[in-house]
């Protein structure tokens, strides 16, 4: 009995000092955004378009990787796929490779010398340090997000429904539209969270392959670090907005996958 009680309060304290360790410095940025005037330095305007740009971008990267995903997704879970394992593996490559290297990956691949910019260049297309390169960056370490939620959601998906529908003579398209994308809809749209929300916080990926250009390319997570050095104020502000963001989507995200939200797609 008297290890019983030792072991449990032991597992208590052990786990508040963790969750002290990561809820106190959140806690500390929060109130010190309050203290620096946190709507003031929203309307600075490099902050302002830090701001712009990292939700246009996130956004657009997030409707790619939904459009050229999904498809993606599905047919890793629902058909036999050639060389499966490899192409699981190098999605799952972005989620742990570091994001300079992913960064420096797109660089030598896109870059003026890289594998395919030579053959870019004579289209007058050039990625590196452009607004293109950021949606890229940004897609490129979100999209295994979705692509592993989405096919998930796929796989779970009863077969005999699809061929109940298809016997019932509706063609391939409307049983995915009418009964796979409804019972998958959970798991798709966790999937666009996390990678909507992966997106807008990339930083390592966007500075190496797309710069650091107020307006153009500076993202929020680069606004800070930029910020740092000439105005912290400004910084502790966009540094806040981002965990209030992320706070509200991982709390949907909750609510989706607890059926809260997220009714069947039709």
């Amino acid at each position: 009995m008297i290890d019983s009680r030792l072991g449990r309060v032991f597992a208590y304290f052990v786990s508040g000092c963790l969750l002290l360790f990561l809820i106190v410095p959140l806690i500390a940025l929060l109130l010190r955004a309050l203290e620096a005037e946190l709507w003031q330095q929203f309307t600075q305007p490099a902050v302002a378009q830090a701001v712009r740009l990292s939700l246009i971008t996130a956004t657009i990267s997030t409707l790619i990787t939904v459009f050229m995903g999904t498809p993606l997704a599905y047919l890793l879970a629902r058909r036999q796929v050639p060389a499966r394992a490899a192409i699981e593996t190098l999605l799952d490559l972005p989620i742990v490779l570091p994001p300079a290297v992913a960064g420096l990956a797109l660089l030598l691949a896109f870059g003026r010398r890289g594998l395919l910019g030579p053959a870019l260049e004579p289209w007058g297309i050039q990625l590196p340090f452009t607004t293109v390169a950021v949606i890229m960056a940004e897609t490129f370490v979100a999209a295994p997000f979705f692509i592993r939620s989405a096919q998930s959601g796929f796989a779970g998906v009863p077969a005999q429904l699809e061929e109940s529908a298809s016997d019932l003579g509706a063609s391939n398209w409307r049983v995915f539209r009418r009964v796979t994308l409804p019972l998958a809809g959970t798991a798709l749209l966790s999937g666009v969270i996390l990678s909507w929300a992966r997106a807008l916080g990339e930083f390592g990926a966007t500075i190496l392959f797309a710069g650091n250009f107020i307006g153009r390319t500076q993202t929020m997570p680069l606004a800070i670090y930029q910020a740092l050095e000439t105005n912290p104020e400004a910084a502790i502000a966009i540094a806040a907005l981002l965990i209030l963001i992320s706070f509200f989507f991982l709390v949907l995200l909750r609510l989706v996958t607890h059926g809260r939200i997220g009714h069947p797609m039709m």
